[in-house]
């Protein structure tokens, strides 16, 4: 007999949020989790769409969180190039494109109403190893002071490490990201600018009446942007995007990490599921990653609503959680992947198509609202 009809490796807002889906499942649930970073060690801005926001809500979380600021309009160019698109909250029929917060602040909020939920066993450490058989999963949970071992009839790994236990495609992009928050001169309004450059996207997203920076450059002008004075970091900033919003200013502590492009087509088998950075990492253009992983979560929780217990975990019960994600996984991770090779260089005819691209979007309303709606909502928007 298994410890646990479900455990969750991994305490991030991904499996965070998959327990609080399964609380009301009459299910004996265990989360394995690390300790999460203070929200001033880990300041990385995150973008949650409105579909995520409505998971949030249903989860009972969305009002915690410290006043995520909305995203009324996202202005879309391209550097050295002409075209331009203006995807509008309002057009789209949404009270805001999206909100922008604190990833860690949104980790402490989700794991604290796991906390404060109840009905969830939560063990501190990760999970050291898994062996799975066809009747239950047995996991080694490092605590600290030693290996704990528990069985569950199904594994939801959350962790971001889950990658490691199933084939996995790996693209690098020969990129790096670096974040800071910004001062402008010129009220933002709560418009977020997407600016492609040939060494990758520059987003600046509103974050309170500062800006969330999110830059792709070379991993060498990485390194160089989080190591210059203000100053000069300021003036490559203005260089890069121009004098849409006055000065900038303050840009404050920055940081950088590489970016790859890491997928696995094995999201569920042999009692294991993956969710979230387990299961694809994404590039953070058109910051569809973790709105991608609340999905997984709530997709997930909803192949375990009314589901006896002895299929819990078994192949039919994986394969639906496989066929709901099918559809929605390859359209984020195609677009992501899309925008990455054909915005990331600067040849003059891809440059010439890219801007009849934008020039097009602009002008044909329906062809924002199909975007729109699908990186709110994924393939079921």
């Amino acid at each position: 007999m298994s410890d646990y009809d479900l455990l969750i490796a991994g305490g991030g807002p991904v499996g965070a949020a998959a327990a609080l889906a399964v609380r009301d499942c009459g299910l004996q649930v265990g989360l394995a989790s690390s300790p999460l970073p203070a929200p001033s060690d880990d300041p990385r801005p995150i973008a949650l769409s409105h579909g995520s926001r409505l998971i949030l809500e249903r989860l009972g979380v969305w009002d915690q969180l410290p006043s995520p600021t909305p995203i009324e309009r996202i202005h879309v160019s391209q550097r050295g190039g002409f075209g331009r698109a203006m995807l509008d909250a309002g057009e789209a029929r949404l009270p805001a494109l999206g909100y922008v917060t604190d990833y860690s602040r949104l980790a402490a909020v989700l794991s604290g109403a796991v906390e404060r939920a109840g009905g969830c066993r939560l063990m501190r450490g990760p999970v050291a190893h898994v062996s799975a058989s066809p009747e239950h999963v047995v996991a080694r949970i490092d605590t600290g002071s030693g290996l704990e071992e528990v069985s569950a009839r199904l594994l939801a790994l959350a962790d971001g490490g889950g990658l490691a236990h199933a084939r996995v495609r790996v693209r690098d992009y020969g990129q790096s990201v670096v974040t800071a928050r910004v001062d402008c001169e010129i009220p933002h309004r709560n418009v977020a600018y997407e600016r492609f450059t040939p060494e990758g996207p520059i987003a600046l997203l509103p974050m309170g009446e500062r800006l969330a920076l999110v830059w792709t450059t070379s991993p060498e002008r990485a390194l160089q942007l989080c190591e210059v004075p203000e100053l000069e970091f300021l003036r490559q900033l203005q260089d890069a995007f121009g004098r849409r919003l006055g000065a900038f200013g303050n840009p404050g502590a920055r940081s950088s990490f590489p970016l790859t492009l890491k997928v696995t087509d094995r999201i569920a088998e042999q009692r294991v599921a993956l969710l979230g950075n387990a299961a694809q990492t994404l590039h953070p253009v058109a910051g569809q990653g973790l709105n991608l992983g609340l999905r997984d979560a709530w997709e997930f929780a909803s192949t375990l609503r009314g589901r006896a217990r002895e299929d819990i975990g078994a192949a039919r019960h994986l394969q639906a959680y496989r066929a709901r994600r099918r559809l929605d996984r390859s359209g984020g991770i195609g677009l992501t992947d899309a925008l990455v090779r054909v915005f990331s260089n600067d040849v003059a005819p891809l440059r010439l198509a890219r801007g009849l691209g934008l020039a097009a979007l602009g002008a044909v309303p329906p062809a924002r609202d199909f975007l729109v709606r699908r990186m709110t909502f994924g393939t079921r928007g």
